[in-house]
């Protein structure tokens, strides 16, 4: 925030203004009803963009049937709706893939709160119209007013009319809004002319949202929503350029918020105010040094004055500056305010007279701003009180102070005197300077004002003729007492400024470390469990207070996400608070408007327009859970917090949509596999089948067999591969001879080999291993199966075993056309064939699938290669040491 009007570009606006180049531009035609002709001002727009050489495409158009709007799509490119099948219904919903895809200029979008069909990118329509303009394409589109979010409870309170589809109010300040009116008795009269529902409805609709009252407050609510867009819009351009200037087309209201009693009262005053006018309106509390010294009774009243303003609707600021003045000064220059509320305590004339008064410099310093002055009490304070402030106040200086200004003039006295003989009179004043600029740098300006007058008693008791009295024989020399006094007055008064300058950058450097340090700790957090009690630890510790988090759960109602301590406790007040803050994304709870009987303060935990969670705060001493300066950086660590929650939501939903992909594709693999690898060896079943009738012989009895055999085990390949999706391998791990699986593998595979010549180069001597027979069968099935496939006919495949190195490699090669460079590794993905041939293979992808699921569960591991004289493919299981069985033979040399 600006301490003060410099009229320089403003960085978040020139951020927000960069963030929209690349992107597409969206204007929407707003109305306050059905029927206003807000469609038709769309089509009619866009159709004359397109006589102007403008690329122009219809995403989506509702005509109600009726037949002038429908004219106006005649001659435009419509891009055809995407059929969605739900309930047994089937609904056209807009091809966002294919405008996309279309990359026009122009989209028009009708119905921006539309709600998708499930199934779905996006849930809603202006989600779509998000993605279309991130990738740089204009839309048109049109809202009603009571789709507004922001509006939608207003809207309801009196047309009895709750709509379900909302926009949030971030999509309207975005865009460029034409408002499409016309008068309310001319809208009734085409609602009774049948030109916007059908007779039947027309009747229902005119003795309830259609009434001549509705309409008319329907109609100012869509005005004042577009001019208060426009205003907004035109704010962040002026500011991005840096221009000065209120720049006002309607009131902007600032109430300053203090400490007194009545700080509630003037509040209230600033909301009727902003009512009478139609105004936006924003409450602030300047934050100066002073702040520190508060007491409880103050904080709680700021604090209450704040919350109060945030429940009647104003946006609510704490900004910290070095004196009142210059803050209120700066944040009007900021939020271009014309109006301030400001209140005027009674003080004395003597007390203006020293300290000036605070509205009167701000009625002369901001010129074109409407100051309201309201008169405020002075908080009670009894008269023990004020003595023991007069006597403990900051403000008269500490003893130390004294005791060390004391010891500094005498020093110097000191000092002077051993060199008075080598100094002469005016040196010897220099020198006095230097106690008093410490004392008013170090101890401030009445501890200065201490030191200029001993170090002139001193000056002029012990150097000034007549020596040893107080008396001064030469008037020029009381020139060198004022001006010591002078500079202790100065000095006091600049270090004042410094300091209190310094304290505000202290307090903003240290407030953005705490931002900082918080979200990097959460930043590098991938657990959302983790996340929420790094939150409550956090907070608590900043705050010295009590944390807990609360989100929704599976079933109705808020369960604790984390504790900052495992002694919280919970009534049933506070849960009514927290279910509260959680319904109505507002504070409730202690210290707010809310269910106050609560010993705990909730705050909702949001992202956009949804709640995540709510974070309770209490003090153990049941004192106020958070001061009222402490609770903007409470406010920055929960929007911190809702980031990082709504990141981890996010990458949760993510996770599951890729699960759902990945099922899918598996899905539709599956059914294409089956559809040709099931229909096979069943059309040969069939055939063989057939010719039985005329009489069995070897061939056919064969043929059914191996093609049964085949058929069994591509449905016994589903099956274990179901097994491994779903987790439920059970393993039965016992010592095994490799020579005996193999050749118990190789001969059940026999009819997979078939036409090839196979070596078993298995050493006999090599160890026992552990793993599950039936498991590793089938491992050494499908690779078996899978050389007989892809290796060359008439080719030989060799399956050799090794043991070096403290481990046994078992490795399948066949002499065929080999894997494809780099991409080895992709033969083992689910569903996936590398044809590596001109001629057609068969197969469903799932075998070395299964065979790197079954190894990596033994706890081996399996490599995909090509032979080393390059003349066709292996894969090679390897069994590590923890698998071999240690009474084994020696190891075979290579």
């Amino acid at each position: 925030m600006p301490s003060g009007a410099d009229d320089r570009p403003d960085p978040d606006a020139l951020l927000r203004q960069a963030a929209q180049e690349g992107r597409g531009r969206l204007k929407i035609f707003l109305g306050a009803a059905p029927g206003v002709g807000k469609t038709f001002e769309m089509l009619s727009e866009g159709a004359a963009r397109r006589r102007d050489g403008v690329d122009v495409v219809v995403g989506v158009v509702e005509t109600h049937g009726r037949a002038e709007t429908a004219a106006l799509t005649r001659g435009q490119e419509i891009v055809p709706r995407r059929d969605v099948a739900y309930e047994g219904r089937v609904l056209g919903e807009m091809d966002l893939d294919a405008i996309l895809a279309r990359a026009p200029r122009l989209a028009l979008v009708d119905e921006l709160a539309h709600t998708n069909a499930p199934g779905s990118r996006h849930p809603k329509r202006y989600q779509d119209v998000e993605e279309l303009l991130a990738a740089g394409i204009d839309v048109y589109s049109t809202i009603n007013i009571q789709h507004v979010e922001s509006l939608n409870d207003i809207v309801a309170s009196f047309t009895r009319v709750r709509v379900r589809e909302t926009v949030p109010d971030h999509i309207l300040e975005r865009a460029e809004i034409e408002v499409v009116d016309i008068p309310p008795d001319e809208l009734i009269e085409r609602l009774k002319a049948g030109k916007v529902y059908l007779p039947d409805e027309a009747t229902r609709a005119l003795s309830h949202f259609f009434s001549k009252s509705n309409l008319s407050a329907l109609r100012e609510l869509a005005l004042r929503r577009a001019a208060q867009a426009v205003d907004a819009q035109m704010l962040d351009h002026v500011r991005a350029l840096g221009v000065g200037g209120t720049w006002a087309g309607t009131d902007r209201i600032v109430v300053a918020i203090n400490e007194l009693p009545g700080a509630a009262g003037l509040v209230r005053a600033a909301k009727r105010v902003a009512d009478g006018l139609h105004a936006q309106w924003t409450a602030v509390f300047i934050e100066t040094p002073r702040t520190a010294q508060f007491d409880d009774a103050q904080h709680q009243r700021v604090a209450e004055a704040m919350t109060l303003a945030t429940q009647l609707g104003a946006v609510v600021a704490t900004v910290p500056a070095a004196s009142v003045v210059d803050g209120i000064r700066g944040f009007l220059a900021h939020a271009r305010a014309t109006q301030l509320v400001v209140g005027k305590s009674r003080r004395s004339r003597w007390f203006e007279l020293r300290h000036g008064s605070v509205v009167d410099r701000l009625i002369r310093e901001t010129p074109g701003v409407t100051v309201h002055v309201l008169p405020m009490e002075e908080p009670a304070t009894d008269p023990a009180s004020r003595r023991r402030r007069r006597r403990t106040g900051a403000a008269w200086g500490s003893p130390t102070g004294y005791a060390v200004t004391t010891a500094l003039v005498a020093t110097v006295t000191a000092i002077a005197s051993a060199l008075f003989h080598i100094l002469d009179l005016g040196n010897v004043a220099l020198l006095y300077l230097l106690p008093v600029m410490v004392a008013a740098s170090l101890f401030g300006l009445r501890t200065g004002l201490f030191a200029g007058i001993a170090s002139s008693l001193a000056y002029n008791f012990f150097f000034l003729p007549p020596v040893g009295t107080l008396s001064v024989s030469n008037p020029e020399n009381v020139i060198s007492v004022f001006v010591l006094l002078g500079v202790a007055v100065a000095t006091s008064q600049l270090t004042s400024r410094v300091r209190a300058q310094a304290d505000l950058a202290a307090a903003s450097a240290q407030t953005n470390a705490t931002l900082a340090g918080f979200l990097r700790q959460l930043s590098g957090i991938n657990d959302a469990s983790e996340a929420a009690r790094m939150i409550c630890e956090d907070v608590a510790r900043l705050f010295g207070v009590q944390t807990v988090l609360l989100a929704a759960a599976a079933e109705p109602g808020l369960t604790v996400q984390a504790a900052s301590s495992a002694s919280y406790r919970l009534d049933t007040m506070d849960l009514a608070a927290a279910h509260w803050a959680f319904d109505n994304g507002i504070a409730a709870g202690k210290g707010s408007g809310t269910l106050a009987a609560s010993e705990w303060l909730f705050q909702p935990v949001k992202a956009g327009e949804r709640t995540l969670a709510v974070l309770g705060v209490a003090r153990e001493n049941s004192g106020d859970p958070v001061r009222a300066d402490q609770l903007p950086l409470l406010t920055s660590l929960i929007d911190q917090s809702a980031l990082v929650l709504e990141r981890l939501r996010l990458e949760m939903e993510m996770r599951d949509v890729d699960a759902v992909r990945t099922r899918d594709r598996l899905r539709a693999a599956l059914l294409s596999s089956v559809s040709h690898d099931l229909r096979t060896p069943l059309t040969a079943v069939i055939a063989a089948a057939d010719q039985l009738e005329h009489g069995a012989t070897p061939e056919l009895i064969g043929t059914i067999k191996s093609e049964a055999a085949r058929l069994n085990r591509f449905v016994a390949n589903l099956l274990d591969m179901a097994r491994v999706e779903a987790g439920a391998l059970k393993l039965n791990i016992e010592a095994t001879d490799l020579g005996d699986a193999i050749a118990g593998a190789a001969h059940d595979a026999r009819r997979a080999l078939e036409g090839h010549h196979v070596r078993l180069d298995v050493p006999p001597d090599l160890p026992l291993v552990r793993v599950d027979p039936q498991l590793f069968h089938h491992c050494l099935l499908n690779l078996l199966d899978n050389a007989g496939r892809y290796g060359d006919p008439g080719t030989g495949i060799v399956v050799e075993g090794v043991h070096r190195y403290g481990e046994i490699r078992l490795a399948v090669l066949d002499e065929g056309p080999g894997l494809p460079p780099g991409r080895e590794a992709e033969v083992f993905e689910t569903f996936r064939r590398l044809e590596g041939s001109d001629r057609a293979t068969g197969g469903t992808g799932l075998g070395l699938a299964i065979v790197k699921a079954f190894a990596e569960a033994m706890g081996m591991s399996v490599e995909a290669g090509n032979r080393p004289d390059g003349t066709g493919a292996a894969f090679t299981l390897v069994f590590p040491s923890a698998l071999i069985v240690r009474n084994a033979a020696p190891e075979s040399a290579i």
